[in-house]
This record gives structure tokens, C-alpha cells and sequence, in this order.
């Protein structure tokens, strides 16, 4: 008599590389992981501060473009994967506490409180994928190695308490490539849309491309290769630590939220 048990749906890349973070099986980076789904920034913060972040966040959409906002005290966003715990689904989260870092783990079941609200924001690693879908080649996903990230002198619109500079990630390119990823990315504005700036890094107050904030292997820079800077999701951290709320979780820088939408989802065209 044939089995008459149903089949069990098939999981996906986005909630294997969820459930492998979860169980610590993965504890690196997220870059080139989960092809085809959104990956997302993440910021936490107490109740207090959520409507004026969630104006931060509409002032200064290219750096923080909201794909959600959670419930106080959820840790679940049913919206972008029904199976998502905020508390243990990212590989790395900072803990901040009057804009200084006091710990860095892979679970925030300890930190959790009834008052936190989540702000998952849109990822460059969406755009990425249509980068590399169109023939442009990008190094630090070619060598495994996470996208340069600089602290730029350029300020965001404050709001509230909440200001800061910008923060911009960086790919080189060859001219043609840069040209061809400007009109791919102006594509994508819920995860940070077109380039902010191209060449001469010391315009926007980045005099080493050498030296990075958030850490990471140096650019790989060829002759005739063009820096192309482009606003980052990381943005919330350097204005966690100028605008010292009482208490914050972020991701660490690359260890992202993999969530159930897909890249696709994003485009305007």
C-alpha cells in the first residue's frame, strides 16, 4: 500500500542558510550566500526611539531603505519569512549601550526586551545579484571577501536625536562596468539605488581606501579600475554611536538578515 503521508515543502536557500546561522553552522559572513534573496541590515531599538528613527530612515532612504518595521517586543517579521527570529537568525549582532559597543554575539535571546523595535533595512547584496547577472564582475565576491566599507564627511538628515555621517560601500570597476552598474542599481532604490559617488575617494573625506571602519580585506584595485561608492545599510551604527541611545543591536557589518523575498521583488522595472 503506497505511503499516503504528504511530502513536507521543500526548503528553500534563504531559510537553510536561516536554519544553518541558527544552530551556529554558520558564523561568518552572509556575502554570496542564499543567491536570488534579499538580505537585510538590521537595527534595534527601544520603543522610545522608534518614531523618530523610523523619520531618520525616510530622510536618508538611500542609506536606510525600510523593507519592515517590527511589532514592540516582536522578534518575528512574518512579512519577510515566516519563520524568522530576529533573536538568533543573523550570524553576528553589535550591543550598544549610550552609543558604546559592549558585546558581540551570534544570539540576542539575552538581550531581548518587551520595549525593542526592528528596522530591517535594504542590502546592496540585492543588487549585487543583477550586477553580476549583467556580466559585471565584482572582486570581493569573486575572492569570498566581504565589500569594502568606508565612514564618509558626508552628514545624513538628522532627525530628532538621531544624526551621523554616511557610511558608503565600494566595488571597483572598470569604466564601462561603472557606467553599465549606475543604470542597474538606479533599478533597486529599496536597497540603496544608484552609486552616491564615483572616483576621487578623498572628495567625500576617504583619504585611505586602504583602511576600513568596519574591517575587511582592502580593495583589490586594478590599474584603471574607477572606486564607485554607493550609500550602506551600516549607516545606523556610526549614528548609534554619535546620537548614544540608551540601548541599540545592530548587525555586525556583513552578517546579515536573510529573509524569504527575492531579489527580483525589488526591481522597479
Amino acid at each position: 500500500m503506497p505511503d499516503s503521508t504528504p511530502l513536507a515543502a521543500a526548503e528553500h536557500p534563504a531559510q537553510a542558510l536561516r536554519r544553518a546561522i541558527r544552530s551556529g553552522d554558520h558564523a561568518t559572513h552572509t556575502s554570496g550566500q542564499a543567491p536570488g534573496y534579499v538580505q537585510a541590515n538590521l537595527a534595534i531599538l527601544p520603543a522610545d526611539y522608534a518614531r523618530e528613527f523610523l523619520t531618520f530612515c525616510q530622510l536618508n532612504a538611500r542609506p536606510c531603505p525600510l523593507l519592515a518595521v517590527g511589532d514592540a517586543g516582536n522578534p518575528f517579521l512574518p512579512t519577510l519569512g515566516e519563520d524568522i527570529d530576529l533573536r538568533s537568525d543573523l550570524p553576528g549582532y553589535r550591543i550598544f549601550v549610550e552609543g558604546e559597543e559592549v558585546d558581540r554575539v551570534s544570539d540576542i535571546t539575552s538581550y531581548w526586551r518587551d520595549d525593542l523595535v526592528s528596522f530591517p533595512l535594504g542590502c546592496s547584496y540585492s543588487f549585487e545579484e543583477a550586477l553580476l547577472q549583467d556580466g559585471v564582475p565584482l572582486k570581493h565576491i569573486q575572492h569570498g571577501e566581504r565589500v569594502a566599507t568606508y565612514v564618509t564627511n558626508i552628514d545624513t538628515v538628522p532627525a530628532g536625536r538621531f544624526h551621523g555621517k554616511l557610511v558608503v560601500s565600494m566595488r571597483p570597476m572598470k569604466a564601462a562596468d561603472a557606467i553599465r552598474a549606475i543604470q542597474i542599481t538606479t533599478r533597486f532604490p529599496n536597497v540603496h539605488g544608484a552609486p552616491i559617488h564615483i572616483g576621487h575617494p578623498e572628495a567625500i573625506g576617504i583619504d585611505d581606501l586602504a583602511y576600513q571602519h568596519f574591517g575587511g580585506a582592502p580593495p583589490r584595485m586594478d590599474e584603471h579600475d574607477i572606486p564607485v561608492f554607493w550609500a550602506c545599510g551600516v549607516t545606523p551604527q556610526i549614528v548609534t554611536e554619535a546620537t548614544k541611545p540608551s540601548f541599540c543591536i545592530t548587525h555586525q557589518a556583513g552578517h546579515m538578515l536573510v529573509t524569504d523575498l527575492r531579489n527580483s521583488q525589488l526591481s522597479t522595472l
